[in-house]
């Protein structure tokens, strides 16, 4: 695997309102197969973001979850979620992340409403809560062609990684 080309969140052009794959990988840790967002189809820094995932039967998941009655596990989901929150901490200015991480740290109030399924696309909505200097609360939720699959309140953490 080629190591990631990590971008500093001060170099990042806070104007773009999309992102596509290659801005996604620079910005993000996360590989095949569990990276869980293709693009970014709004962006407002520091408050919002709007990402999709295409569901597809080809997911390594489904071969698991279940044979007979593919659904995406609910974790997988959160973990959609919470990549696209990541997506969203690293482009607010105001966090610091210069020699730091951006890390999931927590979820509260998770609800999942409906099954998502091969074929579907996920649209995953953050919202910021919170923004304090080393934590982040957002209100996230996952959609199906307008129809609620899942709603949480999640946290993230700004840590120095040794």
């Amino acid at each position: 695997m080629s190591e990631n080309p990590k971008i500093d969140n001060k170099e990042l052009d806070l104007n773009m309102s999309e992102l596509g794959i290659r801005e996604i990988l620079k910005l993000l840790p996360h590989r095949q197969p569990f990276l869980l967002i293709d693009r970014v189809i709004e962006l407002v820094p520091s408050k919002s973001i709007v990402a999709i995932k295409n569901v597809t039967y080809n997911e390594p998941f489904f071969a698991g979850h279940f044979p007979h009655l593919p659904v995406m596990p609910g974790v997988l989901i959160l973990e959609a979620l919470a990549q696209a929150a990541g997506v969203l901490a690293l482009n607010s200015p105001e966090i610091d992340l210069e020699g730091k991480e951006h890390l999931f740290a927590g979820i509260d109030k998770a609800r999942f409403k409906r099954m998502v399924v091969p074929g579907d696309q996920l649209r995953l909505e953050i919202e910021t809560d919170k923004v304090r200097s080393s934590v982040i609360t957002v209100h996230a939720r996952a959609l199906v062609d307008g129809e609620i699959a899942c709603v949480a309140k999640m946290m993230s953490g700004i840590t120095v990684v040794k």
